[in-house]
């Protein structure tokens, strides 16, 4: 037995204690995962942020969501991994170094490419890590001896052997198609990184003569610039309007190159003059009818968005310079015939943050579509991954059976470099679309190769792109376990159980990794896939560094907590999937949702602290559980309401609803525990009340406490770790993050008790209630009577009249089926049909209390009149916004309603 009772200090220090739990855990290596421990196997690699990233409140939310179950699956037993990593970024590496070459005055290309990757390694090394210690402070309870990254060696090369295998089966090839461009990172992008933009621009109008001096037509364009590369005109068989104009010629303005007029179903008859101007070189739609109609692609514009020698008087231009400037030639020739304003959708690049351009460019792409189908036939047969919500496997789906082939090649050099040798020794070392190449895993292999099949004179050139992001994050579920090996983490862990992630990257990152893992390993690469919403402000905003309205979520952390804010992101989630609000005052620079989260800790905080000073400093353990026939009434009641909690705690988590389980938590901890059996149990704590009873109360409070603060653990790791240390006293290297979860006991879930306590408790709110309005002193006790007739309710409150004058400060209580006489000077509550009455006699000064009421009487009528009129008012009614109508009208009847219960106080008076 402990002689004297662990203490606590008097106020609860978040930022220190979180510090040195964080360092426990990781010195004590207690997520550490283990693949050859007994015990099912639970999983979850989390969604690497990149690199170059620091912690924002969508990372706060999404490593929290995380880490519930994952912390909730290691307290089961399970032999559980959390996987962590971060991503390399291409794009966004380069634009760093770029940025920073330039302001030095020189570029990559000057330095080369090997001191440009050593500058980027040395930038990884020195501030590429900073997001994983803020992921640290956050609590997340991963396996931080097991981070990868992207570009580690293992993970290079399960890239390099997943692209070999792929062009193997012949999945990847290399040609020449329309991508888009991204002049700012001069590099391709794929589709899913482009981000449409609503844009305020015009749709200009020219005309474009015909040869045959029979008159001309009229075309319209939001990218003036490309007219200069035009082919052709088409418009729509069907359009009476041009029916003679097909097969005719007209002169390109400017250029004075003679292009035909076409004829296909792809015009759009309603779209400007219905005759459209086509560009196959720097327009997708274009590019596909250039292609049916053999038409000339003529490329007039750089990798780095300017113009080139196709261009002629505007080569070297930059292209929005250069759009200004062929429409005013064209305004000088005539041959402008209208500018219209005109809003329309610009493509951006997500990471170049410019407009991409649609470019001919030869890259390496993936087949997409045998992958994607492999990914539905499990999506129709097995319906894996199990999405929830579930209404995103639609979503899904869709996206899997419209997929084009995946252009995975990038005009970067930080990445990696795809494993392809281009035998240049014919070729004098230029590289064109038709320079043979072999793949291979190394240098010396592709040598090997080169010389089996072209002879021994071949030279070597390897291709300097790199591999689009998306490709290595793709294997990432197994990779990051070992693959291509047969490592002992891959068959312990692999597949994973659960992918939590955001919606908004379904397309970029959820379907890669499903078809690539169907590919490489026959198996799904998680169970469940759990997306989640996103982080809105108080107006209902998203949070973004772009819109302003970001919180940093580490400026929260030193100012409330990390538990605090972990508990508020949690707590908001109302259903799967379902975006939250944090409440922020931005001007006081505070949050309201995570002050209440810390007020829950210190409330929380301050209930240990009063268990363990009446504990005698004995453990949970050494207290014993109390033996069942001792058990009074608010004990059973307690241990009810815990294990119906424990039941709810876990369902929720299994069923990932992680909000659900928070707010359970919240009211049975603040209300149940703390405002109602702690109160309970206070006088038969206390030194010289009855032995039994009061051991039975510390058995009961004792082991309750230790179960709250293991069902809160997942949610708030820190607080409940320093709380249960100072509760069970274990040995030092003990962490509550491996103690089992709680068990549910149906045994002693007693429905019809908990029911009786309400009937108690509310019971006790109404006498507080009526004690407070008649301003009767706390420490006076009164009278009280309660009447009903029900024999059921009088029995209640019979067995429960000792809490009863206890908690409402009753020295005199009376329960009785009718009222004998009625009394005087009494005031009166309801609960249920439970009439509760308090005789004033002698306890409060009736006419001050009367003048008191005819005094606020007067106040809401005043208030009741001026709304009332201002209603009336049709200036008001019909003309205000019908929010501020509704508002004033639902004022007036909650006004009302105080006005009448004011007024049925003064008649029992």
């Amino acid at each position: 037995m402990t002689a004297t009772a662990p203490t606590l200090p008097s106020q609860y220090d978040p930022i220190a204690t979180e510090a040195k739990w964080q360092k426990f855990w990781e010195t004590h290596q207690v997520f550490r995962a283990d693949p050859g421990r007994d015990g099912e196997r639970y999983c979850i690699v989390i969604p690497p942020p990149n690199v170059t990233g620091r912690l924002h409140m969508g990372h706060a939310f999404e490593s929290a969501l995380i880490d519930v179950p994952v912390r909730y699956h290691r307290m089961r037993g399970n032999n559980t991994l959390c996987l962590p990593g971060t991503d390399h970024a291409s794009i966004a590496v380069q634009a760093i170094l770029d940025r920073q070459l330039k302001a030095e005055g020189t570029d990559r290309f000057a330095i080369g490419r090997d001191a440009f990757l050593k500058r980027a390694w040395q930038w990884r090394t020195e501030s590429g890590g900073d997001i994983v210690g803020q992921l640290k402070r956050l609590g997340l309870s991963a396996d931080w001896s097991r981070e990868r990254f992207t570009m580690d060696d293992g993970l290079s090369k399960a890239v390099r052997a997943a692209f070999i295998k792929l062009y193997e089966l012949g999945s990847i090839y290399r040609g020449q198609y329309m991508v888009n461009w991204c002049p700012a990172s001069r590099s391709a992008v794929s589709d899913l990184e482009v981000e449409p933009k609503e844009v305020n621009g015009h749709l200009w109008h020219f005309r474009y003569p015909l040869v045959d001096g029979s008159g001309s037509v009229e075309v319209a364009t939001t990218r003036p610039e490309t007219m200069l590369g035009d082919t052709a005109v088409a418009v729509n068989p069907n359009d009476d309007r041009y029916r003679d104009f097909i097969g005719k010629y007209v002169k390109l303005p400017i250029v004075g190159r003679e292009i035909p007029v076409i004829a296909d179903d792809y015009v759009d008859m309603e779209f400007g003059t219905g005759c459209v101007k086509i560009t196959p070189a720097h327009d997708h739609n274009d590019f596909e009818m250039g292609k049916r109609h053999d038409l000339p692609f003529i490329n007039i514009m750089n990798e780095d968005g300017t113009l080139n020698e196709n261009a002629g008087a505007f080569a070297e231009l930059d292209r929005f310079d250069a759009r200004q400037k062929v429409v005013d030639r064209l305004r000088d020739l005539g041959a402008l015939a209208e500018i219209e304003d005109y809003a329309h959708k610009v493509p951006y690049s997500d990471r170049g943050k410019v407009p991409v351009e649609p470019l001919i460019s030869t890259q390496w792409f993936v087949k997409i579509k045998p992958l994607a189908k492999r990914a539905l036939n499990d999506l129709d047969a097995d319906n894996s991954p199990f999405f929830v919500p579930e209404r995103w496997k639609k979503v899904y789906r869709d996206w899997l059976v419209r997929l084009n082939d995946w252009c995975i090649s990038r005009q970067l050099w930080w990445g990696h470099q795809i494993p392809a040798w281009y035998v240049v020794s014919e070729t004098g070392g230029a590289i064109a679309n038709d320079t043979p190449f072999v793949v291979a895993d190394n240098e010396e292999e592709a040598q090997q190769q080169a010389i089996a099949t072209f002879g021994p004179d071949a030279q070597l050139e390897r291709d300097p792109d790199v591999l689009d992001t998306w490709f290595s994050s793709g294997l990432w579920p197994f990779s990051t376990l070992g693959w291509p090996d047969a490592t002992d983490d891959l068959a312990a862990y692999y597949p994973t159980n659960v992918l939590i992630t955001g919606f908004d990257i379904i397309f970029f990152w959820v379907a890669r990794m499903t078809m690539m893992a169907g590919q490489f390993t026959d198996k799904m690469p998680f169970t469940d896939v759990y997306i989640h919403g996103l982080v809105r402000d108080e107006n209902g905003k998203k949070m973004s560094k772009s819109s302003g309205n970001g919180i940093d979520p580490l400026l929260m952390t030193d100012k409330y907590g990390a538990d605090a804010l972990r508990y508020a992101l949690i707590k908001e989630v109302t259903g799967a999937g379902q975006d939250i609000s944090l409440q922020y005052d931005r001007k006081k620079d505070e949050s309201s949702s995570v002050e209440a989260a810390r007020n829950f800790a210190n409330k929380l905080w301050n209930a240990s602290r009063f268990v363990l000073m009446n504990l005698e400093g004995k453990t949970p353990q050494q207290l014993g559980q109390p033996v069942t026939e001792q058990l009074e009434l608010s004990d059973r009641w307690l241990l009810s309401r815990y294990f119906r909690i424990v039941q709810q705690t876990r369902d929720h988590i299994e069923a990932y609803g992680l909000g659900e389980a928070a707010q359970g938590l919240y009211g049975f901890i603040w209300g149940d525990f703390c405002d109602w059996y702690i109160e309970l149990t206070k006088s038969r704590l206390r030194s010289g009340s009855d032995a039994t009873s009061r051991l039975v109360a510390q058995q009961t409070i004792a082991f309750v406490l230790d179960g709250i603060l293991k069902l809160l653990h997942p949610f708030m790791p820190h607080v409940t770790e320093e709380l249960w240390h100072a509760l069970a006293q274990p040995t030092d290297s003990i962490s509550l993050a491996t103690q089992p979860y709680p068990q549910p006991d149906p045994a002693l879930v007693a429905p019809d008790l908990e029911m009786d306590f309400e009937l108690l408790f509310g019971t006790i709110r109404v006498l507080r209630n009526l004690r407070a309005e008649a301003d009767i002193k706390p420490g006076v006790a009164v009278t009280a009577v309660l009447q009903s007739d029900s024999d059921r309710e009088r029995d209640i409150l019979t067995r429960g009249s000792a809490y009863i004058k206890d908690l409402a400060k009753v020295e005199t209580l009376s329960i009785v089926p009718a009222l004998e006489t009625e009394l005087k000077q009494a005031i009166a509550g309801v609960v249920g049909t439970v009439q509760v009455l308090i005789p004033l006699g002698g306890l409060a000064d009736i006419d001050a209390l009367h003048a008191k009421i005819e005094k606020n009487l007067g106040k809401i009528g005043g208030q009741i009149q001026s709304l009332s009129k201002r209603l009336d008012n049709p200036n008001f009614a019909n003309k205000a916004p019908a929010a501020v109508v509704q508002g004033a009208r639902d004022e007036l009847a909650e006004l009302e309603k105080q006005h009448a219960i004011l007024r049925d106080r003064l008649q029992r008076l």
